[in-house]
């Protein structure tokens, strides 16, 4: 039997060295380093037993090669996936969850990431599930269930345990399709001695994990915690080991989220998921443009409508704008869910380049819906939004605008215009504003909806308000 090993890890960032040091080498933090114990076996064993009694056909498929070969001669064959019975969901993993695949979901508390994993798995017919809670216990989970609509699935199993060790006994006892695990940072090995959500016990238990996945080629889905910065707590390493990294955000008061992949080995991280918060569940939105868009803009100033590009989805979004005097000597600048320091470059190039003067002025905008935008194309309609608001002009509520705009006033090209145009056809738009360096890839194409090419700031707001 291996010897147990001496370690000692910093708190603040996990560097591992071999004796005490009073300064972080790589953090450059004091008295940090901590003593922790280490067993020979570091969880490796019992990972594999799990891993070889829970399939022995996935282990002919999915288990790990014994020797080199030459990448001519590797065959080449689509795995099947896993439907996960949500088309949000199953856009976001690329097509399905992949076997062996394991996956990381993160987002901020109360956002829905335990009511969206549950309610998958209940609509998945034929799946046994084990749902491993280290947060909530058998009842919470049981009420949250009954609270959903939308199926029952028979073959969920539900295990209240932090023990890796005492997860891995249960795998073998149960053998699921699918294992959730809620979430990473309660977990704990007893070959760490430290504490549940050190980075020392997540990189363990995780490594684990995946190597249980691999090995017998069923899912794993892992729920994250995330730190007040919004990156996913514990190590950097998790976000590395792991096949998909997904976050779910919104604003916890809206009614919408958004689940966005920011990594993806077996699908593209351009595809987002748009849900609905009710109060039997998370609801997908298939079109979410007519959700976004108000019926009773008509005659109101400071309202201007962008068609937007999130990953590879088009749709339409409202931005809000208020402009008012200032009421304090330094005027405020806010922003809700879109960059705020865009914003004040905008505001620089309507001063600098327009001559609209917003020294005295406090410009507050709004993304209605409560989402989060981070399309360049949104910046000539903040700045639509800014001006309308300003001199209390409505825009034309027929006039969809979309471009980035430049330092020097100029407005920019963007990317998929051909979709953002029948998107905005399609929901009944008779004018939209782009920039005319996107009027070569229209070429041949015609459409019913009024295309305004324009070049500059003040020419796009000259249409609009003469």
């Amino acid at each position: 039997m291996a010897k147990d090993k001496i370690a000692y890890v910093c708190d603040n960032c996990g560097q591992e060295s071999s004796k005490w040091l009073g300064k972080c080498p790589s953090c450059h933090q004091w008295n940090t380093f901590r003593e922790i114990r280490i067993s020979g076996d570091s969880g490796q064993q019992s990972a594999r037993m799990a891993a070889r009694s829970v399939a022995s056909a996935a282990q002919s498929n999915f288990g790990s090669v014994s020797h080199a070969l030459h990448l001519r001669d590797i065959p080449l064959k689509d795995v099947p996936r896993m439907d996960m019975h949500d088309a949000e969901l199953n856009r976001v993993l690329g097509g399905g969850l992949v076997p062996g695949s394991i996956i990381l979901l993160g987002g901020d508390p109360g956002i829905g990431k335990s009511t969206l994993t549950l309610q998958t798995i209940m609509r998945m017919p034929d799946t046994n599930v084990l749902y491993v809670s280290g947060e909530e216990s058998a009842h919470q989970l049981k009420m949250r269930a009954e609270r959903i609509e939308g199926g029952v699935n028979d073959g969920v199993m539900i295990l209240c345990e932090t023990s890796i060790e005492k997860i891995f006994n249960e795998i073998r006892t149960s053998n699921p399709d699918l294992l959730i695990i809620d979430s990473i940072q309660t977990m704990e090995t007893e070959t760490v001695d430290t504490a549940p959500g050190s980075i020392t016990q997540i990189r363990e238990c995780a490594s684990a994990l995946l190597r249980f996945a691999k090995a017998s080629g069923v899912p794993v889905i892992l729920i994250g915690h995330i730190t007040k910065e919004g990156s996913i707590a514990g190590p950097k390493i998790l976000e590395h080991i792991v096949d998909a990294v997904i976050q779910f955000e919104g604003d916890r008061q809206g009614l919408y989220r958004i689940l966005r992949s920011i990594k993806n080995r077996f699908g593209s991280t351009s595809e987002i998921g748009i849900y609905e918060m009710l109060q039997n569940g998370l609801r997908p939105v298939a079109n979410p443009s007519e959700l976004l868009l108000g019926d009773d803009r008509e005659g109101m100033s400071g309202i201007a409508i962008c068609a937007a590009v999130e990953g590879m989805r088009p749709f339409l979004i409202e931005t809000q704008a208020l402009v008012s005097s200032a009421a304090y000597g330094t005027p405020q600048r806010s922003a809700t869910g879109f960059d705020q320091r865009r914003l004040g470059m905008l505001l620089a190039v309507l001063e600098k380049k327009v001559g609209f003067k917003l020294v005295q002025k406090d410009v507050f905008i709004n993304i209605a819906g409560g989402i989060k935008v981070s399309d360049m194309a949104m910046d000539l309609s903040i700045i639509a939004a800014v001006f309308s608001s300003n001199v209390d002009i409505a825009i034309n509520s027929s006039y969809c605008l979309c471009g980035e705009v430049g330092l020097s006033g100029e407005i920019r090209p963007v990317a998929r215009i051909e979709q953002r145009i029948s998107e905005a056809e399609k929901l009944g738009f008779t004018d939209i504003i782009i920039p005319k360096r996107n009027l070569s890839a229209l070429k041949g194409k015609k459409y019913s909806i009024t295309i305004h090419p324009m070049s500059r700031v003040e020419e796009a707001l000259r249409h609009l308000f003469g």
